[in-house]
């Protein structure tokens, strides 16, 4: 993909942007952090694509507390949103910028629940078997925090939304198939209790 095709944007998501997702039934959505301890590692990035794969990238700054573009974008009754295990994204998202996702979809929660024939459930996996495409993680771990992203951070940052949309597509099939799909979407729509409650220290909560 070009890089022509991805815009990042500072702090928020311009009106322009927003009421072109707005007009979508479905987005991907990922974050890139600090680390992944809430309480302790800030919220640096929020990446957006659709199925035309146009990719955006809203870079958050150290002490923003508010992003009311991304905010009404990521709230909306109308759009469903995808993430990739989206229990650490919204406890980020919610702890950071108030925001309470809607309508979320997880497909690593869908990709155990259809494809119980492996114990691999990545989005560098699901790439792989569903795309065809090996995904690049070399930068999963580098310094999302620093003031100017290098050019081999947002390609990685949008190849983590590039595909998510129709690896769901492929997911969904699968468990319609299965009929899996329901309980799919009832897990997902737990995922923002889940979420409250690793903010609040609660990891094992179900556990006997």
């Amino acid at each position: 993909m070009a890089q022509t095709n991805i815009t990042v944007f500072e702090k928020d998501l311009d009106q322009e942007s927003l009421e072109y997702y707005l007009n979508k039934n479905i987005i991907a959505v990922d974050c890139e952090m600090m680390g992944l301890n809430v309480t302790r590692d800030r919220l640096c990035l929020v990446q957006i694509g659709d199925e035309k794969q146009k990719i955006t990238l809203v870079k958050i700054k150290q002490e923003q507390t508010e992003a009311p573009n991304l905010k009404k974008l990521l709230e909306s009754q109308n759009i469903i949103t995808l993430f990739h295990f989206a229990r650490t994204d919204l406890a980020f998202l919610k702890h950071y910028l108030s925001i309470d996702v809607n309508n979320v979809f997880c497909t690593k929660i869908a990709s155990k629940l259809a494809r119980t024939y492996t114990d691999k459930h990545s989005l560098k996996e699901l790439t792989r078997e569903i795309i065809g495409k090996d995904l690049k993680k070399d930068q999963q771990s580098s310094d999302w925090g620093n003031d100017q992203l290098t050019p081999e951070q947002i390609k990685y940052a949008a190849n983590d939304v590039l595909h998510l949309i129709e690896i769901y597509r492929s997911l969904e099939t699968m468990l319609k198939r299965e009929s899996k799909f329901e309980l799919a979407k009832q897990c997902s729509n737990f995922i923002n209790t889940f979420a409250e409650l690793d903010t609040l220290g609660y990891r094992e909560l179900f556990e006997h």
